[in-house]
Parts: C-alpha cells; structure tokens; sequence
C-alpha cells in the first residue's frame, strides 16, 4: 500500500505565468488521460474482434502501444505539478530551510539542464520523422511523425512546468521541493 505524499500540488499565488503553466499541465493530463481510456476502449475493440468475431486486426495494437507511450510522455508535466513523481524527502526534511531552498533551485537548475537535452534530441526526432515522411513498417503504415510528437510536446510541457516550479521557489510562492516549511532550523 503506498503512504501519503507529504508533498502537495505546486502552488501558483496570485502569478499569471505559474498559473497559466498550471492549465498546460492540467490540460496534458487530461488529454493524457484520455488516450489511456482510447488505448483502453481499443483494446477491448480489438478482443472482441479477435475472439468474438474471429476477424483479424490490423491496426489497433499498433495504434494502443502509440496511445500508452503518448500519454506517458504527455502526462509528465501533470504528474511534475501534482509532485507525483518518485520522492525521497528525507534529505530535504533534515536539510536548514536556506540549504534546502538553495538544494531546490540546484535540483530544479539541472532536472531543466537534462530535460532540455531530451527536448532537442526529441524534436530532432520528431523533425527527422516529419521531414523525411517516416511510415511505420507495418501494414497499417502510419506517419511516424504523429506519435513522435509527443516526444517534443511532452518533454517541452515538463520543462515548462519546472521552470515554472523554479520561478515558484525563487520568488517564495512555493516551498522547496514542495515540503512544508517544517523541518531543520
């Protein structure tokens, strides 16, 4: 059985620019949401098929492994601003609040260093997939480019969503790694 978070949703205050990022991200984890029901429903489309039906399916398994992974990649800034993310908070709890603030910003600095490299390579992928008209190898043949767009999206929405959580710690409207400001003095 999982615990409790001691971690809660990024706060925004009253800043137009967390805020917004806050929709983007509550945005991609419904639109994230909604292709894991899609992926779902089709799954179950291509059962009945198979094992009712005793038809073939052509697409589906293709189309639901491209939902699973879209929407993995796409819910990442929803998961990031819900602090869903795996959390080991025993260092930051015994950590002084200014060490743990400046632990944050650091912590944040380079997770937006690392996520940005994923971001260029992604859309490099994504770019070459696009500009030399990629086809899967399958039957049903589609453009990779469409699924290969949630490398970029889904990298660039998480990079958003940690800067935004920077700019949250810096300006105080959040505390370091989302933690109350309990612990160490």
């Amino acid at each position: 059985m999982a615990g409790q978070s001691s971690a809660a949703v990024a706060r925004t205050g009253d800043n137009l620019f967390l805020k917004a990022v806050a929709a983007l991200s509550t945005l991609a984890g419904w639109i994230s949401a909604t292709m894991i029901v899609a992926a779902v429903a089709l799954t179950c489309q291509m059962i009945f098929v198979r094992f009712v039906l005793n038809g073939s399916t052509v697409w589906q398994t293709e189309a639901v492994i491209y939902l699973a992974v879209g929407a993995t990649l796409i819910g990442l800034p929803y998961v990031q601003r819900l602090r869903g993310h795996v959390n080991v908070d025993l260092i930051p709890l015994m950590m002084p609040r200014p060490i743990r603030r400046w632990a944050a910003i650091f912590t944040l600095s380079i997770s937006i260093a690392i996520i940005g490299v994923m971001l260029f390579y992604g859309y490099e992928y994504w770019h070459f997939a696009w500009e030399r008209g990629w086809r899967s190898d399958t039957v049903w043949g589609p453009k990779l480019w469409v699924p290969y767009l949630a490398l970029p999206v889904g990298f660039g929405l998480l990079m958003l969503q940690l800067i935004a959580d920077l700019v949250a710690v810096i300006l105080r409207i959040d505390a370091p790694f989302g933690l109350e400001e309990g612990g160490a003095r």
